[in-house]
Parts: C-alpha cells; sequence; structure tokens
C-alpha cells in the first residue's frame, strides 16, 4: 500500500520503519521544519532520504483557518492511499485526512473513547482510571472519535503519575528509543543527537537502563586508549570511561564520545564519572548537565493533542486582504491584546478610510473601556509576572533587532498600508515613515544591554563605610497615544525605546490611521515577543485615550498631539496616581532666511520644510522669515517650483503631493485660508481644495502676513507657507518675532555667516534648531520641544530617561 507518514519525533520514525518493513511503499514524509538546525528524528537524512523518500517540511498546513493549497497540492501529488499519523503536532486539514482512499490513521495515549484531547492521560489519573492505554484509530472529522482499530490497555497503579505511566508503557509501547548497537559508530551518534534532548537514546548497563546524551564523532588519530572499560550488552566490544567521557565503539571500528549519562531514577551524571558515582550516593552536577530535559518536557512535546495544535500555538490572525501596488497586502482590523487579535467589547467597529477617494478601506474593532482594562492588566502581568520582566537586557535587545529586521522585511506592504491609509506618498512613506521606524528600533535594541547607573562618593559613616550606588529601572506599564501624520514613525520613536528600556506598552495609534499599528503589533508576535508586552488598541481619544491617562495601573504616558489635548492628558495623569508623562505637542517653527544664503538650498528647504508630508509635520515651518532685499525672489521661485508638483495617487511613484490625511482636516484647511484672507494677507498660490474624488489640497502661499494676524499665530498642520518680510540686517529684530509664540518645537536659519548662524541658534527658543537644513533628524539625535511645545524627549539616549526611574542605594559595612 502507499502510505503518507504524517508526523514527528522518534515515534514516526519506529513506525515508519515498521511501515516498510512490512513491505508497504512509504511515498511521502511530512514533517516539522529543522529548527536551530536539528532535524526532528522523523526527517532525518539516514532514514527516510536515504531510502530515495521524499521529506517535506511545512511550517503549516493552514492558513487563517483554511488549508494552504500550495501545500495540500504537494501532498496530494504523492499519490497516498492511506495516511498514518504519529505523534503528529501540526494542525492537518480535514482535505487531506480524508484524501487517501483508505484515509488516515492516528495514534492516541489513552484508551478511547474514555479520554480525548491533548491532555488525555493527565484526565485518566485525575478521575481515578484503573486501566490506561493507547489507541490507534481512523480519523474522521472529530479527529479522535473515528473507529478503532487496536487498543493496548495497562494497570493504572495506585500511585502511578503521568511519567510513570509514560516510562513503564506508553513509551515503551510507542517509542522505541532504545541503541542499536550493531550499526556504524556515524549511525549510533545520530541516533543519539537525534534523541537529544527528549526522550534521550538509552541502553542497558549493569542491568539498568541508562541514557546517553552530548555525542560527538571522535578521530582515531584523536584517541587515547586510557579508560576504564565498561561492559555495555550487545556492543561490539566494551566503551571506556576516559576523563573526557565515556567512548563508544561502532561495528566499522569508528568511535564516538558521550559527555554525559542519566540513569532511571533522573540522576545525570558526567560520564567521566560513571565508576565514582556507582559509589556515591549524591553526585554534583554542572550547570550544563542542569539543562537537559526530563521527561515531563518529551510528554508536552509528544502528547501536544496528537494532531490538531501545533508545537507552537498557532497564531491567527483574521485579515483583509487588498491588492495594491503590485502586490497582495495583508491587514490585520482586530484590537491586540495580550498576544491576540481579538473584536472589541461588544463587536464594535468603525470604518477607516482611504483619503485618496474618500472611500472605506475595512471596518476595525473600536476599543471600549473592558478592552482597556484587559489590555492594562495584560501589560502589568507581563511585566510583574511574565517572562518580559525577568529577561535578560541583552536578550531584550535581539528581540527588538528581529522586530526591526521583520519590519524590514515588510516595508514594501507597511509602507504601502501608510500610504492608503494616511495618504502619505509611497516613495515618502517606504523611506522615512518606514525606514526611520526600522533604524529606531536598531538603534535603541542597541541600548538594552547599556543601561546604566552610577557610584557616587558620599561622606563616609566613620568608622563604617559607605557604598552608594543608582540603578535605573523600568517604570512599568506605558501608555502611548500617538498621531495621525506618521502613524508607524511615532509609534516607534516612543514604543523603541519604552521596551528598550523594559517596560510594557499599552498604544492607542489616531482613530483615523490604526493600520501600520495593528500590522506593527502582528510583527511583534511573529517576532515572539512574550504575550501581554505590546497591546495596541485603535479608539476614540475621549475615551480609549481618556481611561490611559486616568488608569492607576498605567505608570508613565507618552503623547504626541495638540497643546489642547496635552493640558488634559496632563491634568488627568496628574489627578489619577501621578503618573509620568512626556509631551510633544503643537509647533510653529519659524525658519529665518538671511539673504547671505544660498538661495537655491534655501528655496529647495524652505519647501521642504513647508510642503513635506503635505505639510502634515509637527516641526513644518509654520512661519518663513525672509529678509527683504531676497524676499520677492524667494516667492517667485517658491512659486514656479510649486507649479511642477504634481499632485495625485500616492502609490503613482511619480507623484510629490498626496491627499490631506482625513475629511475633518481638509476642512480646517479651507478654513484656515479663508481667515487667511479675510485678514488681508496676500494669496499668491493655492488655497483651496483640488477638483478631484479625495481629500487633495493644494500648496499655499502666502505672503504679506503680519505678526498679529491668525495664520502668523496659529498651526496649520497643512501644505501652506506663511512667509513675512523683515528689514535687511535687523537680526535681533527678527528673532524677537520669531520668539513671539508660545510654542518652542523647532526652528531653523540659513545663512553663509556661521558666527550669525550659531548666534541666532542660540537666541531662538525651541528644542531643534537647523542651521543650512531642515527635517533633518536622526534616531542618535534627542527630539522634543520648549514651551507649549511640551516637554522629554524622543530619539537619543534622552528617550530611554523618559521610560526610566532612577534608584539610588546606600549600603553602610
Amino acid at each position: 500500500m502507499k502510505i503518507a507518514v504524517i508526523g514527528q519525533s522518534l515515534f514516526g520514525q519506529e513506525v515508519y520503519k515498521e511501515l516498510k518493513k512490512d513491505g508497504h511503499t512509504i511515498v511521502g514524509v511530512f514533517t516539522i521544519p529543522d529548527k536551530d538546525g536539528k532535524v526532528d528524528s522523523l526527517g532525518k537524512s539516514l532514514i527516510a532520504e536515504k531510502d530515495g523518500v521524499p521529506v517535506f517540511k511545512f511550517p503549516r498546513w493552514r492558513l487563517k483557518g483554511k488549508a494552504i493549497t500550495e501545500v495540500v497540492d504537494q501532498y496530494k501529488a504523492v499519490g497516498a492511499e492511506l495516511n498514518v499519523l504519529p505523534f503528529c503536532s501540526q494542525f492537518i486539514p480535514m482535505e487531506v485526512i480524508d484524501h487517501p482512499t483508505h484515509g488516515s490513521i492516528i495514534y492516541h495515549p489513552s484508551l478511547l473513547p474514555r479520554h480525548r484531547g491533548a491532555s488525555a492521560i493527565n484526565w485518566t489519573l485525575i478521575h481515578g482510571d484503573k486501566k490506561g492505554g493507547f489507541t490507534i484509530f481512523w480519523a474522521d472529522d472529530g479527529l479522535d472519535t473515528g473507529p478503532i482499530l487496536l487498543q493496548r490497555e495497562c494497570d493504572v497503579e495506585p500511585n502511578d503519575n503521568v511519567n510513570s505511566i509514560y516510562k513503564r508503557f506508553l513509551f515503551p509501547e510507542g517509542v522505541k528509543g532504545m541503541i542499536d548497537w550493531n550499526q556504524s559508530a556515524e549511525a549510533i551518534h545520530n541516533w543519539i543527537r537525534g534523541n537529544d534532548r527528549v526522550p534521550g537514546a538509552w541502553a542497558e548497563i549493569d542491568g539498568k537502563n541508562v541514557s546517553f546524551y552530548g555525542s560527538t564523532l571522535l578521530e582515531n588519530d584523536h584517541f587515547s586508549s586510557n579508560g576504564q572499560p565498561l561492559e555495555i550488552p550487545g556492543a561490539s566490544r566494551p566503551g571506556l570511561v576516559t576523563k573526557n567521557g565515556l567512548v563508544l565503539f561502532g561495528n566499522d571500528g569508528k568511535m564516538l564520545l558521550v559527555k554525559n549519562l542519566q540513569f532511571e531514577d533522573g540522576k545525570m551524571i558526567a560520564a567521566s564519572q560513571y565508576f565514582k558515582a556507582a559509589l556515591s550516593s549524591t553526585v554534583e552536577l554542572s550547570e550544563d548537565e542542569k539543562q537537559f530535559a526530563g521527561f515531563e518536557e518529551f510528554i508536552q512535546m509528544c502528547v501536544r493533542k496528537l494532531r490538531g495544535e501545533d508545537e507552537e500555538e498557532e497564531f491567527t490572525v483574521d485579515y483583509v486582504e487588498k491588492k495594491l501596488n503590485n502586490m497582495t497586502i495583508q491587514i490585520p482590523h482586530q484590537l491586540f491584546i495580550n498576544g491576540e487579535f481579538v473584536d472589541a467589547e461588544g463587536g464594535k467597529t468603525y470604518k477607516t478610510i482611504n483619503p485618496t477617494d474618500g472611500q472605506a478601506i475595512c471596518d476595525v474593532s473600536l476599543a471600549q473601556i473592558s478592552d482597556v482594562e484587559k489590555a492594562v492588566a495584560a501589560a502589568k502581568e507581563a511585566f510583574e509576572e511574565g517572562e518580559w520582566g525577568k529577561m535578560n537586557p541583552r536578550d531584550r535587545g535581539k528581540l527588538l533587532y528581529k522586530l526591526a529586521d521583520l519590519m524590514e522585511q515588510h516595508q514594501e506592504e507597511l509602507a504601502t498600508i501608510e500610504s492608503i491609509d494616511s495618504g502619505a506618498v509611497y516613495t515618502l512613506a517606504l523611506k522615512t515613515h518606514i525606514g526611520m521606524s526600522v533604524q529606531t528600533f536598531r538603534y535603541f535594541a542597541g541600548w538594552c544591554d547599556k543601561i546604566q547607573g552610577c557610584t557616587i562618593p558620599i561622606n563616609q559613616a566613620r568608622p563604617n563605610r559607605n557604598l552608594t550606588f543608582t540603578k535605573k529601572e523600568p517604570i512599568g506599564v506605558c501608555a502611548i497615544v500617538i498621531p495621525w501624520n506618521y502613524p508607524l514613525m511615532m509609534l516607534a520613536w516612543k514604543t523603541a525605546a519604552c521596551l528598550a528600556a523594559g517596560n510594557t506598552v499599552v498604544l492607542k495609534p489616531a482613530q483615523v490611521t490604526p493600520l501600520t499599528a495593528l500590522k506593527f503589533a502582528e510583527l511583534t508576535a511573529l517576532a515572539k515577543f512574550p504575550k501581554g508586552v505590546v497591546n495596541i488598541l485603535p479608539g476614540s481619544g475621549s475615551l480609549v485615550g481618556q481611561r490611559l491617562s486616568d488608569h492607576p495601573d498605567v505608570r508613565k504616558l507618552g503623547f504626541t498631539g495638540s497643546t489642547e489635548i496635552g493640558k488634559q492628558i496632563m491634568k488627568s495623569c496628574a489627578v489619577s496616581n501621578v503618573k509620568k508623562v512626556s509631551l510633544e505637542l503643537g509647533g510653529k517653527s519659524p525658519l529665518i532666511i538671511f539673504n547671505d544664503c544660498d538661495l537655491d538650498k534655501a528655496v529647495r528647504m524652505g519647501m521642504s520644510s513647508v510642503f513635506f508630508n503635505k505639510g502634515e509635520n509637527c516641526i513644518a515651518a509654520g512661519r518663513l522669515f525672509i529678509e527683504e532685499s531676497i524676499h520677492d525672489t524667494f516667492v517667485e521661485r517658491v512659486v514656479n517650483e510649486i507649479k511642477k508638483m504634481k499632485i495625485g495617487d500616492p502609490l503613482d511613484r511619480s507623484t510629490d503631493h498626496g491627499p490631506q490625511n482625513h475629511k475633518a482636516h481638509l476642512d480646517k484647511l479651507v478654513e484656515y485660508c479663508e481667515k487667511g484672507v479675510k485678514e488681508r494677507a496676500n494669496l499668491v498660490f493655492g488655497g483651496k481644495q483640488v477638483n478631484r474624488p479625495g481629500f487633495f489640497f493644494e500648496p499655499t502661499v502666502f505672503t504679506d502676513v503680519q505678526d498679529h494676524m491668525y495664520i502668523a499665530i496659529e498651526e496649520s498642520f497643512g501644505p501652506i507657507m506663511i512667509i513675512s518680510k523683515f528689514s535687511n540686517g535687523d537680526v535681533d529684530k527678527v528673532l524677537q518675532r520669531a520668539n513671539a509664540t508660545e510654542y518652542g518645537l523647532a526652528s531653523g536659519v540659513f545663512t553663509r555667516d556661521i558666527s550669525k548662524a550659531l548666534y541666532v541658534s542660540e537666541k531662538l527658543q525651541a528644542g531643534t534648531v537647523f542651521i543650512n537644513t531642515y527635517n533633518k533628524t536622526d534616531v542618535a539625535a534627542p527630539f522634543g520641544g520648549f514651551k507649549q511645545s511640551g516637554f522629554g524627549k524622543d530619539l537619543g539616549q534622552e528617550a530611554l530617561n523618559e521610560y526610566l526611574k532612577i534608584k539610588c542605594v546606600t549600603v553602610e559595612y
């Protein structure tokens, strides 16, 4: 009969051999992928591949609950008449189970139909059964409810446990791990390493079963015959207990060395200590020896739902799929809480809109108060009780590096999602929105094991002495609330530092741009972040953001957004539990252009300072001060360049200027320009919505803007250039005007006179000053504002301090 073997482990290997011995034709072996360079026993080349049997190593057979067509087609191509599933730990679709003429048979550690499922043997003991056993049965739609082919049973003794039943009956019946000494040294070596760490290859020595671990092949010229002989029944010659371990011989005269041995009572020893161990009741184990698996680990591995459950819990995502940008993109659309995508309480959703055409992209789960409670609880447990809180900082860094690598691998998909969700031009999204996000996570990954305290000399308490030192510790559960202009990059700027410091996070993306944050959540799961470390809650600021601000278990909140909302958050954080806050708020960044500048560069960078990312840029130059002698030339050249800009679909590689983020923002820009015209500012270009579907707004230029006007004071957050003129040579006056604002996020100056440039940089009241450039941010350079633009820093080493607390310890001795 033509048989496909679907499974893993030594048991699968033994079944394979028995089927071959009985004259059946194995047409294919389907097992799990290699893990950490280690091949599963069933997939070893010495067995199936040596026989010329094709070996398939599929990571999974299903995706989102549906069979993967390519995988199923490869399976069907082998032409099996029967499937045999020995200890299969993957989800096998019923389409595969039912495909062969004779169906499929499965093995199960229970006397069916008494107990079913992954923990059947446990329930045998829990229910006090007098009989346990082993069942082979036909698979049907219930998986372990099909007709029984064969059963073996054993008595359950009063003091049996899972371990003892497996050792006494199920394991010997299911897996023959005993070493066959009548084979080459290489074959024995492969058998031992194939069962290392579990279940352990074993042989009888002095009437006792002994398991062998840590095998290496030996070269004849590296062998010394100095050692004490050890008789091993069935071996071609006695082994030798040497100072390096136990030397064993194959039937080909070649040798291997075994480092460790384990007795039936679980005692592990160095093989070199075999004869000494026999004389002693206790043995000191090395740390390496303690690493080897006990029998329970084997049980967990091979009884994990004989079929129907992956070795690791399957991570499923209910994607929305879109064919865009010459690719199929997969978009998660649910909340991400405790490592899983879940619906919001009550199944509430809302539509997220593509600003290019005003049409809905998909329905997104809308978080409720109860969802915030679940997310914060998950983050708190992950921090206080979970693996994350115990993790070595360097291992934490490895996770962040892995996440950055995954983001880079998915950068085109992320950039496409960013474009359709926020209106960002694809080329900019790829380079800046996504590119800088990847760089940010890599930068902070490198900081994980470099967060250090210091020692402080203090007055000694004579005659005693004192040692005082500081420690930097993570804060705990952190909430992060981000804006809609750079959805992924704003997430990265805050979350990377937060995680590098060892905190857990609950993040609320902007309600109008949730999709890249949800895709990011998927990547954290693929990177194997522990559950609860990252939680993403799309929802409204008034509900989700407010509850995060008020929550007593949140110890830090990082926010980027408007000054008005920032003030509300600061108040709520103070009243609730005086949680730590960092705020990156509004701006009205001045850019001063002197007549001794490089005018070509000043025009180019001046336009970038305003129109970059459609003006939806927190550090955008909200007001340009142009020295009188070059004012008219500057304006003329800017207008000429604007006329060359292509407005269009952000996914079109030739597009310069995409749609504004959402309809409400577009309407505010129209209103903003109407106020400027009403106050008699000179509208030189633009000022209205583009006549096409979507939320497009013309690049706009106002001149003759006076200091008292609304558009001179308030931020537009759009592609609107506000130009004011200043008198030739009046440096101090223009500085006074530039600083006459309640904002202090960024600023800039263009001049060839370095002394003037440095003088102006000292006087400008802003957290960032650009000289002869603009928008030049870097992951290593701190970013944050003064005055009502907020406080606290993103990026650079300073950002870590926003997510750390300093503890001072004094010892007297």
